[in-house]
C-alpha cells in the first residue's frame, strides 16, 4: 500500500530536517491519522479508543458491525463517557537521553528528540480528542510540571518546556513517581518516557504508588540503535553521559556479553512491569513514530474503558 505525503513524517529521519517541534508533533500525528484511514482499520472514528477488542463474555449488542463485515475482526464500540480523560506524560531529560548514535550524524534523532517529538505528538493527539493533557520533565529532580489542561493551545506550553530542556544531570525516577502521584488526585493515564538508565527495583516501586492510585501505567522505553545492537569496530574510546568517566576498549571483544547484558535488561523491566499491569513497549530512535502512537492509544482506550466504566 503506497504512503500518503503525510505518513512520510512518521520516519524519524524525515522529522530531523524539521526544527520546529510543534510542526513535527503534528505532522505526526496528521500522518499516522492519514495512515489510520489508508488501513483496514477504514470507518474507525479518529478518536481510536472509541473501540476495542471483543472479548468472550462481552455483550454482543456493542459490536460495530460495520468494521466485523469490512475487517472480519470483532470491535466492541465504547461511548463518550469513556473516552475522555487526563492523561500524564513524563518525560525524561537527563544526560544519557543526549545520546545521538551514529556517530552524531544529523539524519539520526538523539534519545530526547525522539522522546520529545513523541510526547508533543501524544500530546498533541490527546488534545484533539479533548482529554487533559499534563506535563513532567525530570532528571533527578522534577523540573516541571505542567498542570493538566484540555485546550488545544496547551500544546504551545508543552513544546516550550521540552525545547527548553537542560539535559545536564542525572536520572532518579523512584522520586520522581512518588512527587507525581501525590500531585495527580484524580485517576488517569500515566505516560513515562525514559531511557531508563536507572535501578529496576526502585523503577518498579515509583510505578507501582501509581497502580496503587488507581492509574493506568504505560511505559515507553526509548533505546538508541547503537545502544540495542552495538554496531562498533575498533578501538573505541566510549565516554559517560551521567559522570560515568571514559573506557577505551575494543568493543567487538564484548559485543556478545553487551548484547546479552541489554537483553536480559530490557526483559528484566519489561516482566516486572507486566507484573505489574504496567503496559511496557521498547523503541529504537530509528522506529517510525506510529508503532509507538497505536500502542499508547491501546493503553489510552483500556484506561478510558476501565475509568468510564467505573464512574
Amino acid at each position: 500500500m503506497a504512503k500518503t505525503e503525510l505518513q512520510k513524517y512518521l520516519d524519524p529521519k524525515v522529522l530531523t530536517k524539521i526544527r520546529r517541534l510543534d510542526l513535527q508533533a503534528r505532522l505526526v500525528v496528521e500522518g499516522f491519522i492519514s495512515g489510520m484511514h489508508r488501513s483496514p482499520f477504514q470507518g474507525f472514528s479518529v478518536e481510536f479508543a472509541q473501540h476495542r477488542e471483543y472479548s468472550p463474555g462481552d455483550d454482543i449488542k456493542h459490536l460495530d458491525w460495520k468494521v466485523l463485515a469490512r475487517t472480519d475482526k470483532a470491535y466492541i464500540k465504547q461511548y463518550e463517557v469513556e473516552t475522555n480523560l487526563r492523561a500524564t506524560l513524563l518525560v525524561d531529560v537527563s544526560e544519557s537521553m543526549r545520546y545521538q548514535g551514529n556517530g552524531g550524524r544529523r539524519e539520526r534523532m538523539s534519545k530526547f528528540h525522539y522522546a520529545a517529538c513523541l510526547g508533543a505528538s501524544l500530546a498533541h493527539l490527546l488534545l484533539g480528542q479533548q482529554d487533559a493533557v499534563a506535563l513532567v520533565t525530570f532528571d533527578e529532580e522534577l523540573k516541571t510540571f505542567l498542570p493538566h489542561s484540555a485546550n488545544p493551545n496547551h500544546i504551545k506550553a508543552l513544546v516550550h518546556e521540552l525545547d527548553g530542556a537542560g539535559l545536564k544531570a542525572k536520572t532518579s525516577l523512584e522520586p520522581i513517581c512518588h512527587s507525581v502521584a501525590e500531585k495527580i488526585p484524580r485517576r488517569g493515564l500515566i505516560c513515562l518516557i525514559s531511557d531508563l538508565f536507572v535501578d529496576v527495583d526502585g523503577l518498579i516501586r515509583g510505578l507501582r504508588h501509581f497502580r496503587h492510585r488507581n492509574h493506568e501505567v504505560m511505559v515507553l522505553h526509548v533505546m538508541d540503535e547503537d545502544e540495542l545492537k552495538f554496531p562498533f569496530q575498533g578501538n573505541t574510546m566510549f565516554r559517560g553521559l551521567e559522570n560515568t568517566g571514559r573506557l577505551t576498549i575494543e568493543p567487538r571483544a564484548l559485543r556478545k556479553g553487551y548484547l546479552e547484558a541489554v537483553e536480559d535488561f530490557c526483559t528484566d523491566v519489561k516482566r516486572k512491569c507486566v507484573s505489574n499491569q504496567v503496559d511496557y513497549k521498547l523503541v529504537s530512535t530509528t522506529d517510525h513514530l506510529d508503532a509507538a502512537l497505536l500502542s499508547f492509544l491501546a493503553a489510552r482506550a483500556e484506561a478510558a474503558r476501565k475509568i468510564g466504566s467505573k464512574r
